[in-house]
């Protein structure tokens, strides 16, 4: 099994084509977000702590996602990763784009409704997830703790992955966020939704292969 090359270029390379996919992706990240949100339903692992922060804090949902994500990028100091432009996009865009949907979309009563929004957001997710890191512009501030961590420690991807959405969850539960059946279907398939979509959206080198040997698979927000 062959995977996607994924790792960083320099901006400079096609910026035309590279930066609006990455401001789209971002973009369609936070408002995804927004929609999980609203289904009332169930958050993913981080917007669990997210919520659960803002809830105790006051702050709106981006002002929190943002903060997190920037004491996040202080973990990598210790670990020698380096921030790029989507790094920063990142931190900025999605906060932004989360606090827009929260604003223009009410939380509706009928559960049907609130299940659209659900696979909405998860299936939208995925997407954005596949934009973001195909562009190849940098991680963001989890995904780069998360790789950062794995390099340092030898330890796979997805055990790392595992054990830090873990902790996020067990963190924003206890501090009242809100844990459902959104978090579960979100954990279950963002994984396939990401994989699926890549091969689509992947920015690729020209006249370069960029088709890897399997390490473990994509990595994915």
């Amino acid at each position: 099994m062959a995977v996607l090359d994924l790792r960083p270029v320099p901006v400079t390379t096609s910026p035309v084509r590279r930066l609006p996919q990455l401001l789209g992706g971002l973009t369609l990240y936070g408002v995804s977000m927004g929609l999980m949100i609203r289904s009332g339903l169930g958050l993913d692992p981080w917007d669990v702590l997210h919520q659960a922060l803002s809830l105790r804090t006051g702050l709106t949902f981006g002002t929190v996602t943002a903060i997190v994500g920037v004491l996040v990028l202080l973990c990598w100091i210790p670990i020698r990763q380096r921030p790029g432009i989507g790094t920063v996009a990142n931190i900025v865009v999605v906060a932004a784009a989360v606090d827009v949907t929260l604003a223009l979309l009410p939380a509706p009563s009928a559960l049907w409704v609130r299940i659209l929004l659900l696979v909405a957001g998860v299936v939208g997710n995925g997407l954005a997830t596949a934009a973001y890191i195909g562009v190849r512009l940098g991680a963001g501030p989890r995904d780069g703790l998360m790789t950062g961590f794995s390099e340092r420690t030898k330890l796979s991807i997805r055990v790392v992955r595992t054990g830090i959405e873990l902790t996020a969850l067990g963190t924003g539960w206890l501090l009242g966020g809100t844990v459902g059946v959104g978090t579960v279907v979100y954990a279950l398939a963002i994984g396939p939704l990401t994989q699926a979509f890549l091969p689509h959206v992947v920015w690729r080198m020209k006249g370069h292969d960029a088709v890897l040997a399997d390490r473990g698979g994509p990595v994915a927000t």
